[in-house]
């Protein structure tokens, strides 16, 4: 990938020296992230324990949940743009996936879950692309791998305090998946208190005063060419991994305990969390492409592990290798699209951006079920281990140009 446009690169600033509304949208992203997690880390075995659906029913409700998120960031994102209010969109979106969390508790079937689901991420999908291009709109651009570092890292400290969270109240609850999820409603309201008091948006975004269809061919040709080497990236990424629900499953088929099954999430977020600031800081000073690449090999890690060597510690040693591929990817392909795209069409470039990935962790989550349905849980992960392999020889065979993000 090529140079970033503020090359050559200075030393990143100190991370106390990030906006503030960058720190509260990174305590918003923690909060939202706890509420969430609690459930999630518990959802994919209450479909399948308590209201016997299929794998290939968790993999189609996850990976329509994130396509519907990642559909949805499209027209949030433009019309972020268009009206010049980041935040009104964003408290929209929150406030949204609050309000579906109740429905989680009441589910007596997975057509129920579905629809929480749905709302869920389409809240997450209102919320996404004007929240990051918020970030980027009050960071100095040599910061921007800092600050969506530090923001993806508070997130994975709500992803493991939530599942923390549900183990406790599991505990205490006897198993009781219905009583975690109603009190993973609490984190979900703290959340829209602290969006709506704390985070400040600059009077300098200014409405571009386009009407009419969401986007047009205008919008995309203003995303120039580095842009749509991002998005390629982020495909291939995107294609090589499937819903986390699968790592769940895969503990609990090893004969991880019920009440235990959120430390997979717990693991796997530490480690995210552990890593995603320092990741974003150094992808500043010494450019995404070479941590990208790192990114993808540990992937292919995770998944060889995870097919291959049986019982807990080969799934735990799996789900940590695929928490570092996280850290060492999500943040820096959002400081991509940053980097990439005008400043008057960030709202749009980070809605594409979540569109075309979203749409393919679709197909690789209806894959995943597919396999894991009809073959067993190794093919999942070999697939993915597959994937994963021939986009690092794509990324490496990619030579750096002078016009691209390093």
């Amino acid at each position: 990938m090529v140079a970033s446009p503020q090359s050559p690169r200075s030393a990143p600033a100190p991370i106390r020296s990030l906006p503030r509304t960058v720190v509260a949208l990174g305590l918003v992203s923690l909060l939202m992230d706890t509420s969430s997690e609690a459930i999630h880390s518990l959802l994919p075995v209450f479909l399948v324990d308590a209201l016997g659906a299929s794998a290939i029913t968790v993999g189609l409700i996850e990976g329509i949940g994130e396509a519907t998120a990642a559909i949805t960031k499209v027209f949030s994102g433009v019309l972020s743009d268009r009206l010049g209010k980041r935040k009104l969109l964003a408290v929209s979106g929150y406030g949204l996936a609050a309000a579906a969390k109740p429905l989680f508790p009441l589910a007596g079937s997975a057509a129920v879950v579905l629809l929480a689901r749905f709302l869920d991420r389409v809240g997450k999908g209102i919320r996404g692309a004007p929240r990051d291009a918020l970030i980027a709109d009050v960071t100095p651009a040599t910061m921007r791998g800092a600050a969506y570092g530090l923001r993806q890292a508070l997130d994975s400290v709500g992803a493991f305090l939530g599942p923390l969270m549900a183990l406790v109240l599991m505990f205490a609850y006897a198993d009781n998946f219905r009583a975690v999820f109603w009190w993973a409603t609490v984190p979900a309201v703290l959340c829209i208190l602290l969006i709506v008091f704390a985070v400040h948006e600059p009077d300098s975004i200014r409405p571009d005063g386009r009407h009419g269809v969401p986007i047009t061919a205008t919008d995309l040709a203003r995303l120039p060419r580095p842009y749509w080497m991002v998005v390629a990236v982020g495909v291939v990424f995107t294609l090589a991994r499937f819903s986390e629900a699968f790592l769940v499953l895969k503990a609990s088929s090893e004969g991880l305990a019920l009440a235990l099954v959120p430390l997979v999430m717990v693991w796997m977020n530490v480690v995210y969390a552990a890593l995603a600031t320092p990741a974003g800081a150094l992808s500043d000073r010494l450019g995404r492409r070479g941590l990208l690449f790192i990114g993808l090999v540990l992937l292919v890690g995770a998944d060889v592990v995870l097919a291959l060597v049986r019982g807990l510690p080969g799934v735990f040693v799996g789900v940590g290798l695929w928490g570092a591929h996280l850290a060492l990817s999500q943040g820096l392909l959002a400081a991509l699209v940053a980097d990439t795209a005008p400043a008057d069409r960030r709202g749009t470039a980070f809605g594409v951006f979540n569109l075309v990935t979203g749409v393919v962790l679709l197909a690789a989550s209806a894959l995943a079920g597919v396999l894991w349905q009809t073959i067993g849980p190794a093919a999942t992960f070999l697939a993915g281990a597959v994937f994963a392999a021939l986009a690092v020889l794509a990324l490496a065979a990619t030579r750096p140009r002078a016009h691209m993000p390093r």
